[in-house]
């Protein structure tokens, strides 16, 4: 099944993406920051936990998981986009500096 347009965010900017029909196209593109949609990225399948990032053991395997593909197992994802936390990079750029100062 797949995810209402209300709930469906693109994967790299999280831009609303409830103007675009469902199936997805494989040329489908964010209009925010013009991501390509058909991507791994963006499936339900796709998790870095599994062997080449896919849950789906049949599916053959995409190298670019940002790029368009034709995968048959493809289905968005509506919690896809994930915000990065500026905090913790902060943290860590923080972290590396005091590392290497002199």
């Amino acid at each position: 099944m797949f995810a209402t347009d209300n709930s469906l965010r693109c994967w790299r900017c999280g831009a609303s993406l409830a103007h675009l029909s469902l199936p997805l196209r494989r040329l489908d593109e964010c209009k925010a920051c013009r991501a390509e949609l058909h991507v791994c990225k963006l499936c339900v399948e796709y998790d870095v936990r599994y062997a080449k990032h896919c849950k789906e053991p049949t599916a053959e395997e995409v190298r670019d998981k940002e790029r368009a593909n034709f995968c048959d197992h493809f289905r968005p994802k509506p919690g896809a986009y994930v915000e990065k936390d500026s905090t913790e990079l902060a943290k860590s750029k923080s972290a590396l500096e005091d590392l290497f100062r002199k």
